[in-house]
């Protein structure tokens, strides 16, 4: 298995996602045409000439990308933007909901009519090099004028490098989009309702200090007799993840061959993340979710605790509260964790528009002027790293403590395990099954060790998967 250069330790994501995430783990494996692993099978095209604003003649180009509205008309008149410094080039917009993309784009692979620019996935990227389906990009990085890529993050340039072994390494097969640090907000507000000190933005809360906390916010505020007001209300695929990492424990181990699941620390995780709801009653139940869910309640102002993300922050413009960012609860290791996810915007290698395809895509991830427009939009964090360091210092924009999102970048972001491995079939197993857990049906520690063997299978089929993709 290939290991991960920068990944192996901190890699995106998400979704994301976006997590996602900005960013989370995918597995699309797209077509299976490949090279020798010595030498991926994305077309290379003709070498590009040098400048990003020159006359990139005439182009029909098509750009697929998901996103919320606000995200969706930024990049919409970012689009124009570019279009109208290169007049010749003209670009259709396909948009979907995030849920639908992964499928829309595996479609349009297997059907052979992938967009000339597209967002994906990073767990994608062996498989859509492997596969012949992306356009490898390093000569037309080098050769534009307009990008510095020693300006944007490394660690978001480096999930879309390979060499045919090592991801992190080597040739560049798409540009990160975005960066998403996935921080923990909190409502400043019901804090100062309630007369609690405000959370330390430098130091975590210790999980017992967290409960604590969240039960002195859940209220039943009107004197109905029926709670109204709740500490938390946190989704298990989206969270979990900085609490396991922080009591010690992860999914996989770090050769990225064996799931770890089964460790006495992980199911303590787990078994914490069920008691929020079924033993501290500091989050809705599930009654009450269905009514109203909890990211509805957090815009409404129900919700102490609740993640943030930079794509979040256009939305959250218009809450009726203050908020700001603090560390997630921190474990048994002392320390905090979260994921920091990514999407990246790859060029189709049957591209009939590889320069201003590339252009295009180029424009979007790595001009001060798109990135600009983009991060002023409020839909994401800079992807020039200048940049970012002077939109995290500007308290006067909400959320103030922006500079979270920088430490998470930084220091303690790691990526979702699904994008680590050639697929996420085995990650996703875990989400899938885990209801029971979430509805207190059986215990974390009974759930884990039924669950491992299940996911160790598929994480082995992934691995051969992968193995087969290198040796065609």
């Amino acid at each position: 298995m290939a290991k991960k250069s920068w990944i192996s330790a901190l890699t995106l994501v998400t979704s994301a996602g976006l997590v996602l995430t900005a960013c989370g783990g995918g597995n699309d494996n797209g077509g299976e045409a490949s090279a020798p692993a010595s030498s991926p099978a994305g077309s290379q095209a003709s070498s590009p000439a040098s400048g990003g604003t020159k006359d990139l003649g005439k182009a029909d180009l098509t750009f697929m990308f998901r996103g919320g509205p606000d995200e969706q008309a930024a990049y919409k008149k970012t689009v124009d933007r570019f279009e109208k410094d290169h007049p010749g080039v003209k670009v259709k917009i396909i948009t979907t909901a995030a849920d639908q993309y992964a499928t829309k784009l595996k479609a349009a692979i297997t059907g052979n009519s992938v967009p000339d620019v597209f967002y994906y996935d990073p767990g994608d990227l062996m498989a859509y090099v492997n596969g012949g389906v992306l356009l490898k990009l390093t000569d037309y990085v080098q050769n534009n004028a307009d990008i510095d890529i020693n300006k944007i993050w490394k660690k978001g340039v480096d999930l879309y490098r390979y060499d045919g072994q090592t991801v992190g390494q080597g040739d560049i097969w798409g540009l990160p989009k975005d960066l998403g640090p996935f921080a923990m907000g909190y409502n400043k507000t019901m804090f100062e309702k309630a007369g609690i000190p405000l959370p330390d933005k430098d130091k975590p809360y210790t999980w017992d200090e967290f409960i604590k906390t969240a039960q002195q916010l859940t209220l039943d505020t009107n004197g109905d007799g029926k709670l109204d007001q709740w500490g938390t209300g946190l989704n298990v695929n989206w969270t979990l993840q900085s609490l396991v990492w922080s009591n010690g424990a992860d999914w996989i181990d770090s050769t990225h061959k064996k799931v770890t699941i089964d460790d006495p620390k992980f199911a303590e995780a787990l078994q914490f993340f069920a008691d929020m709801q079924n033993k501290y009653k500091v989050t809705p139940s599930i009654s009450e979710a269905q009514t109203l869910d909890t990211y509805q309640r957090w815009m409404q102002g129900q919700i102490g605790f609740f993640p943030v993300g930079p794509w979040d922050m256009s939305t959250y413009e218009k809450l009726p509260f203050e908020y700001d960012l603090i560390p997630y609860p921190a474990g048994s290791t002392g320390k905090t964790a979260t994921w920091l996810g990514s999407l990246g915007i790859g060029v189709s290698s049957k591209t009939k528009y590889p320069e201003a395809a590339a252009a295009l895509t180029m424009y979007l991830t790595g001009s001060e002027e798109g990135m600009k427009m983009l991060s002023d939009a409020k839909v994401q964090m800079p992807n020039l790293t200048d940049m970012a360091q002077t939109w995290a210092a500007d308290t006067s924009t909400k959320p103030a403590n922006k500079e979270e999102f920088l430490q998470i970048v930084n220091d303690y972001g790691r990526p979702i395990p699904g994008i680590l491995t050639y697929n996420a079939e085995w990650y996703n197993l875990f989400f899938t099954d885990i209801q029971p857990v979430l509805d207190g049906k059986i215990t974390a520690a009974e759930y884990v060790k039924q669950e491992q063997p299940k996911m160790q299978k598929l994480l082995d089929k992934a691995i051969e998967q992968e193995e087969k993709s290198k040796s065609k």
